[in-house]
């Protein structure tokens, strides 16, 4: 299962910077997570200081 990022975003960028896959892109209100090339590593999810990454 792909990992998820909430409306809880804070858009800090820090989810973008560990993702090993480039999974992680900036989108309009919050960063989001592009299922198809998420490894399902929980290394964004461990550096997100809101909170807001999860798996789906």
């Amino acid at each position: 299962m792909a990992y998820v990022i909430s409306e809880d975003c804070i858009m800090c960028g820090t989810c973008e910077g560990e993702c090993p896959a480039g999974a992680i892109s900036q989108g309009d209100s919050q960063y989001v997570i592009d299922a198809d090339s998420c490894m399902d590593c929980g290394a964004c999810a461990g550096v997100c200081p809101a909170g807001a990454i999860s798996q789906e």
